[in-house]
């Protein structure tokens, strides 16, 4: 076999399939519901701290574990919203994004062999994550309508081999936010089995019908086992500046940060300055961002069900699953490419999000995250269903 070949490990995973939708519909003039990112302007003042810091000159390295301004107002941030103590010297890892935050984690904390559980339908990175790191997948079914969690199912997951589980709440792409009773049974499992919660909360403030979002970390005596990620890319609609964070127990940090250094070296300096403020935004930001959402959500809800969509209603996240099924297609790829390429409207294959492509064969993925222009233009399009 020649040598002139991708590795055994990229071998075993695909290309993102939303970045892949994202491209077909650029090719073909499509409404983009595919990939989650804003079509309209971040926060003002968001944007002009960037510029402030961009005109102070802090364009050099930022100290790698993240400029202190941004780790202190992430630590006031836990303390405030959730009454929990996080020191910014010792706990908080600034990364380029959430999805560095996770693989230098995973990178961090797993060995080879160790099994990492994952719920699904799950956010496609995970697999990969796992995979890179050395790490075997195993995973747990959301069961719908609801995606509740079988707590049975769940407990058989765990053993003595497992190292880490990975939660998404609110979680991409169901819009779920994991109940009490479920959270409790996770931490209580971890400490059973003594395994590491990994959390991946970037939809924190994006939550609806009075939902509330509780962070693992919060359960007793998950603080000293959960690394909690977040970022600036929802909150603030900048997914293109890749800030996030983990926050970790300080004897977990240490190798989190040695992976960081050696992946990035730093987040974008004068981007970390403009997040330091963006946090400490007024209340009323976080309110109006997700009643703003919360109305983006129904307007999109009551387009897919008018046009024959089955919808699965999220009560967090900007993302709404659907059954496809009455459409008569065989599969969810084909409808998707369909409707890229003839009706215009870019969404994600169901099947992308399962371990078992059958399984989401009949469900497709929209997001909402766009203006009222957009969505209006796309359920203009979807009306030729009907």
């Amino acid at each position: 076999m020649t040598k002139i070949r991708p590795s055994e490990k990229a071998a075993r995973f695909t290309e993102s399939v939303i970045r892949e939708m994202t491209r077909l519909a650029m090719q073909h003039g499509a409404v983009n519901l595919a990939q989650g990112f804003p079509d309209f302007p971040a926060p003002e003042a968001v944007k002009s701290a960037a510029c402030r810091a961009i005109d102070a000159d802090i364009n050099q390295y930022a100290i790698t574990w993240g400029a202190r301004r941004l780790r202190d107002a992430v630590a006031a941030d836990w303390q405030q919203r959730y009454g929990l103590t996080v020191d910014p010297e010792t706990q908080v890892t600034v990364c380029c994004g959430s999805t560095e935050a996770m693989m230098a984690t995973l990178l961090g904390i797993v060995d080879p062999g160790d099994e990492v559980i994952s719920f699904e339908p799950f956010y496609e990175n995970y697999g990969p994550d796992a995979i890179l790191s050395g790490a075997i997948p195993r995973y747990v079914r959301l069961h719908e309508p609801d995606w509740h969690v079988d707590l049975d199912e769940l407990g058989s997951a765990f053993g003595d081999r497992t190292r880490a589980i990975i939660l998404n709440t609110p979680n991409n792409p169901t819009g779920k936010i994991f109940t009490e009773v479920e959270l409790t049974e996770i931490a209580r499992l971890c400490h059973r089995w003594d395994v590491v919660a990994i959390t991946d909360e970037i939809y924190e403030h994006i939550v609806y019908d009075e939902a509330r979002h509780v962070p693992l970390a919060t359960i007793a005596g998950m603080a000293e086992r959960t690394v909690s990620i977040g970022s600036l890319s929802k909150t603030f609609s900048v997914t293109g500046w890749r800030v996030g964070w983990a926050v970790s127990p300080p004897q977990l940090a240490g190798g989190i940060r040695k992976v960081h250094d050696f992946l990035t070296v730093g987040a974008p300096a004068p981007l970390q300055e403009a997040g330091a403020l963006g946090l400490g935004l007024p209340d009323a930001y976080y309110s109006d961002l997700a009643a703003e959402y919360q109305r983006r959500r129904d307007l999109l809800v009551d387009v897919l069900a008018r046009c024959g969509f089955g919808v699965f209603v999220p009560r967090g996240a900007y993302y709404v699953m659907t059954d496809i099924s009455s459409f008569g297609y065989p599969d969810d790829t084909s409808f998707a490419r369909y409707l890229t390429a003839d009706i215009g409207v870019a969404t994600v294959p169901g099947s992308s999000f399962y371990r078992d492509p059958s399984l989401g064969a009949q469900r497709l993925r929209f997001c909402f995250c766009k203006t009222d222009e957009t969505l209006l233009e796309a359920g203009r399009r979807l009306e030729q269903l009907r």
